[in-house]
């Protein structure tokens, strides 16, 4: 869909800002006990594919936060106006592995930003992009797609979904919680709402429920692509439709694709490695 009254925010790509971090190995392992992955991450083993989001954290003062409970725009993000974040979708290039125990720097930069005007009202879409280095040598390379935009119109119909494909060559069957969300968001330091807080969720956001994390779907897609085709090399992913805390999901591949597919059949994610 192309939308009219499409303008470029003129960000400089070159201004960037590095954090650092010492890839502790609790931490992944934390993730891994939370996943349910059988066994423990040792100092020096190469960290699973996204299990990266769990460093790198920013942490902010309350009075630099936003309604949300993220950082409020106007840094690295520009504030075009608009109040709701989402995490659209993303594309990862994978140079070599992160190893636990090894310190490591981030460096991000706002690639582009582009304002638009659509049928249900503004949107604004963010590109970040970070690049991870470990022992002089870049791991990894990551364009991550956000998109603001108005808040809903809660009495307007829900917007249509889009149905999944049935014809995968396998599947597995995942449910989340309000525990898993808690947990997601506190070892990725994310404090956005939506995850944990049901009543913001729902009067102010409009879901119908908590929202289960994009990057949480993108998790479990990488790793079953991984247990399928073998060490990741890129992988790309696309939110289509929010999942809420108490449906089910499940996860599809065929070939090299692969697809989050909700309850009622609509498509949550689409992926490609």
């Amino acid at each position: 869909m192309e939308y009219p009254y499409l303008f470029d925010m003129n960000v400089d790509p070159s201004r960037t800002i590095s954090q650092s971090d010492d890839i502790d190995v609790a931490r992944a392992n934390a993730m891994q006990f939370s996943l349910g992955l059988p066994s423990p991450i040792r100092a020096g083993d190469r960290l699973l594919p996204f299990f990266h989001q769990l460093y790198f954290w920013d942490p902010k003062s309350p009075t630099a936060l936003g309604r949300d409970g993220h950082p409020k725009v106007g840094g690295l993000v520009p504030d075009m106006g608009l109040p709701r974040r989402m995490w659209a979708g993303g594309r990862l290039q994978f140079e070599a592995p992160i190893l636990t125990g090894v310190p490591a720097v981030r460096t991000s930069c706002c690639e582009k930003a582009l304002y638009k005007e659509g049928r249900t009202g503004p949107l604004a879409f963010v590109t970040l992009r970070h690049e991870v280095w470990q022992n002089d040598a870049q791991c990894l390379t990551e364009w991550q797609d956000l998109v603001y935009r108005e808040d809903p119109d809660l009495s307007a119909p829900r917007p249509y979904s889009v149905a999944a494909d049935t014809d995968e060559e396998e599947c597995i069957e995942v449910s989340f919680d309000t525990t898993m969300l808690f947990r997601y968001s506190a070892l990725t330091f994310n404090g956005h709402r939506i995850h944990y807080d049901l009543d913001y969720a729902k009067s102010v956001e409009g879901y119908d429920g908590l929202v289960v994390h994009g990057p949480l779907l993108a998790q479990h897609l990488m790793l079953m692509a991984e247990n399928s085709l073998g060490e990741l090399k890129e992988f790309s992913f696309r939110a289509t439709s929010p999942l809420m805390h108490f449906e089910k999901a499940t996860l599809c591949r065929k070939g090299r694709k692969f697809w989050v597919r909700g309850p009622d059949g609509r498509l949550c994610m689409t992926a490609t490695t």
